[in-house]
């Protein structure tokens, strides 16, 4: 018998199964060129031949400091950035006091089950962006975004 793993748990499944016996997950990869719904082990899109793999290792990759620096501008004030880089290495090891925000978005995963990844990014986005503009309308700045 032929086992294909599950793209969201990484459990070994029976080939054909159309949800994880370990957690439930739908068993489907959707192509990011037509949509339709694979197999988590196909290659190439059924539909479209869209190369999957390409497309997950893209999303897993991590962007370089300028595609971060670049991403994050339209969250911050003007000209905070330059602000910030000027005085790097006066600020570098810098001891301040600091308050924390933690936000949880209960029900993301069923969310994001439901709507796709590219919806789900869309609306994370407007999130961090009211929440990013808040933090500063009160004088913080962001040091770090994190997202299991």
């Amino acid at each position: 018998m032929s086992l294909m793993k599950c793209p969201k748990c990484h459990s070994e499944n029976p080939q054909g199964a159309k949800f994880c016996v370990e957690c439930g997950a739908k068993q489907e990869v959707l192509c990011p060129g037509c949509g339709s719904s694979n197999a988590p082990d196909f290659k190439f899109c059924f539909e479209c031949g869209h190369n999957l793999k390409t497309a997950q290792e893209a999303l897993k990759k991590e962007p370089a400091f300028d595609e971060k620096l670049a991403k994050i501008q339209r969250y911050l004030p003007q000209g905070l950035t330059e602000k910030i880089l000027s005085q790097k290495e006066k600020i570098e090891g810098e001891r301040k006091q600091v308050t924390v925000m933690f936000c949880d978005m209960v029900g993301f995963t069923e969310l994001s089950e439901k709507i796709g990844p590219e919806d789900a990014y869309s609306v994370m986005d407007q999130v961090y962006e009211i929440l990013i503009h808040k933090v500063h309308e009160f004088g913080g700045t962001v040091n770090e975004m994190t997202g299991s």
